[in-house]
């Protein structure tokens, strides 16, 4: 299929200024307010078509996605890897060709490979969102992050945040540290050393080795899961010694100021990086981040379906 160059995307937070996110988090109130309605409909996409092609399991951005579609009255079409021909020998392209031939208008992608939503772009004239590709980024969860973050504080300018866990395999806290930087916050990176990317030199970051001497000073802290169907050595000691250094216990909230918010993109690994009563305490907004996902979905695919906004970033390191 030729590619069309007026095609709008949302591939990543890299490249995009804060004006740009500050429009999508301002847009995003106003379909928080849909979603509160009795009925949480509006007509703005009737007639249009949203095709989730996931090639990784999900629940929340899948089912996010799906929702903020309907909600908007569009149309949707769901394509998992499992349920494909691409078990078949099928090729990606193909697949997408496939996919875009039932008219679908908007492609929402999940890949395992780094660049793949890039790629997908070049093939199609429908929209491509990036719903997460490998390690790279994960932009649409950065944004329901910072929306979160906004609703409790009004601006997240001043904010010292946390990002603690498996950051070297984690596409959320790429997009997480560009956005909350891009927003104001000072964000350090807490880890084991194997957890860190090769190399952190160029981000705006700082980092720690140790989760206790960073507690009393944040104004939030998100957790991360131990992704273990990326990790293929051996980078931690055990799942028992990291939690006992790293989890948000009870205690190692009770450390953390009166007001600071707890974060975790899901699924939990309750007992791992976070214990079921730190996850429960009165200033988790875990809930709240699924709940304005949805939200911050719908803003996406109206300014990229209904109007005709290109919202194109996340550059790949290769592509540099």
């Amino acid at each position: 299929m030729a590619t069309n160059a007026s095609a709008g995307h949302f591939l990543g937070i890299d490249g995009m200024a804060r004006a740009d996110l500050e429009e999508i988090l301002e847009l995003t109130t106003t379909f928080a307010e849909i979603g509160r309605r009795p009925i949480p409909k509006v007509p703005a996409l009737r007639g249009r078509t949203v095709a989730t092609v996931f090639f990784e399991n999900s629940t929340r951005t899948r089912m996010s996605f799906e929702t903020a579609a309907r909600r908007l009255s569009a149309d949707t079409i769901a394509l998992s890897a499992g349920g494909s021909s691409l078990s078949k020998g099928e090729s990606l392209r193909d697949t997408i060709e496939v996919v875009t031939s039932y008219g679908a208008d908007a492609l929402v992608v999940r890949h395992p490979m780094a660049g793949t939503a890039h790629r997908v772009a070049a093939w199609t004239d429908a929209a491509v969102i990036n719903a997460g590709d490998g390690c790279h980024e994960h932009p649409t969860q950065a944004l329901l992050d910072c929306y979160t973050l906004r609703e409790r504080r009004g601006a997240l300018d001043g904010m010292r945040i946390a990002i603690v866990g498996d950051i070297r395999h984690s596409r959320v806290a790429r997009s997480d540290v560009l956005a909350f930087t891009a927003l104001g916050a000072e964000v350090v990176l807490v880890a084991p050393a194997t957890l860190l990317p090769p190399a952190v030199v160029g981000w705006p970051v700082t980092v720690a080795h140790e989760l206790d001497l960073v507690l009393s000073d944040l104004d939030a802290v998100y957790l991360l899961r131990i992704q273990h169907e990326r990790i293929t050595e051996g980078l931690i000691p055990s799942i028992r010694e990291y939690a006992n250094d790293f989890s948000l216990t009870p205690e190692r909230a009770n450390r953390l100021p009166t007001d600071a918010l707890i974060l975790h993109p899901g699924p939990t690994n309750l007992g791992v990086e976070i214990s079921a009563a730190a996850a429960a305490d009165s200033r988790s907004v875990i809930l709240d981040q699924v709940v304005n996902g949805v939200s911050v979905r719908m803003a996406i695919l109206f300014l990229l379906l209904g109007s005709n906004r290109n919202l194109t970033g996340g550059a790949v390191e290769g592509d540099r």
